[in-house]
């Protein structure tokens, strides 16, 4: 089936907007992506018809708001193919997510393990696992990437021992686009008898996760990066795994039982969801995955695969214009530098078309001095974008390049 990319298009009216008198081309979809009235509209009706609090009330709007949400779970687990509803924990994001399983980390850690990441990562992914290791006395090895942007495979098996307790990796980098080989770098680790932990946040936009199929421990993603709200994500784990996982934040609903002197934790999934959630983020999200499940996600990909093949080759011909990452296996991000010109310089004159790109490091300040520099522009592009905005992006840097000059 062919994609309709205008009719997908008028189901988002932030994109209808100009900014200085010119279209938004909206090309920052790495760092969130726009939200489909369907998804606006799940917020506002909650608000204005079932808002009360979950779990707790003996009445009718507790009930529906209940009812909402834990179906929203529901259809989170169905999306990446979760094995119970109980394994999806709700959080505030990928961050949260990685802190969860990062803070718990450190407390089964002993002096002499190891945790193995890469030199893609996001803060988020490297960060926590400098402190869990930290806390525990135990190393943080770091695999490296060739110039292209890949990981170094051989690398990876070297440095992956018996000690190694946990590996984590981003399934698409943000900083470059590269899509890596979770289900190979998975196997390698379960074999050594490592948990295994995949930073979806870039990837889960783009369909068909499968946690099963990857066989790994946990999944993290946000609800942002996939039409959803902001403020809301999800930990997928194990259920094998997380039932006895330690407990990072503590109060209400996650108990089981308190006295003044002690208290015990409940089950899954409360026992990981302290306090009063993200109840609108939650139906929200939920609203996301059932509007990007009834899309054609092969059609989709085939379009976002254009949009990024059609980007790179406007990028090679243009003169002065180095691509930061170039592996075989990219989706979506198109990062950049143009000679003599610094990132944000550029991202500002392209703001003043209309073309909303991000600069700077992207949260991956180690990568970007792997490479050498303080940072990139990056373009991103989603399922509504066109070619016609890949033009104006370029344009847009035509004239960059003369005024920069």
């Amino acid at each position: 089936m062919s994609l309709d990319v205008a009719a997908l298009r008028a189901q988002f009216p932030i994109l209808t907007q100009s900014v200085d008198g010119k279209p938004l081309v909206y090309l920052d979809n790495a760092a969130t992506t726009q939200k489909p009235q369907i998804v606006i509209d799940a917020l506002v009706d909650f608000y204005t018809t079932t808002n009360a609090n979950v779990h707790r009330g003996a009445h009718h709007l507790s009930d529906e708001a209940t009812r909402r949400y834990e179906g929203a779970r529901a259809s989170v687990a169905n999306f990446i193919n979760a094995t119970a509803r109980e394994e999806v924990i709700w959080t505030s994001g990928t961050t949260e997510a990685i802190n969860i399983v990062a803070n718990g980390l450190g407390q089964l850690l002993a002096e002499g393990d190891e945790v193995l990441v890469t030199e893609l990562e996001h803060h988020a992914n490297l960060v926590t696992w400098q402190q869990a290791c930290r806390r525990a006395g135990a190393t943080l090895n770091i695999v490296p990437v060739f110039d292209s942007g890949e990981l170094d495979i051989e690398a990876f098996d070297r440095l992956l021992t018996a000690n190694t307790k946990m590996v984590a990796f981003p399934h698409v980098s943000n900083a470059l686009g590269t899509v890596n080989p979770i289900k190979q770098l998975t196997a390698k680790a379960k074999a050594v008898g490592a948990w295994v932990l995949v930073d979806g946040a870039q990837g889960i936009a783009h369909g068909g996760v499968d946690v099963q199929d990857i066989g790994c421990d946990f999944y993290a993603f946000s609800g942002h990066k996939l039409f959803g709200p902001t403020g809301i994500g999800v930990l997928w784990g194990r259920k094998s795994v997380l039932k006895d996982w330690p407990v990072w934040q503590v109060g209400g609903e996650m108990i089981k039982d308190v006295t003044y002197h002690e208290a015990t934790w409940g089950e899954l999934p409360n026992r990981l969801e302290a306090g009063t959630p993200n109840i609108a983020g939650a139906i929200g999200m939920g609203a996301a995955v059932a509007w990007f499940q009834s899309l054609d996600v092969a059609a989709l990909r085939r379009h976002e695969k254009a949009l990024l093949d059609y980007a790179t080759k406007l990028a090679n011909d243009f003169e002065g214009l180095r691509i930061i990452g170039t592996a075989k296996e990219k989706v979506g991000v198109l990062s950049f530098l143009l000679e003599g010109s610094h990132p944000a310089d550029v991202g500002f004159i392209l703001d003043r078309q209309g073309v909303a790109i991000r600069t700077g490091d992207n949260c991956a300040q180690p990568l970007m001095k792997r490479f050498g520099i303080p940072g990139t522009a990056r373009a991103s592009f989603s399922i509504y974008n066109t070619l016609e905005e890949v033009d104006s992006l370029f344009a847009a840097l035509k004239k960059a390049k003369m005024m920069l000059a």
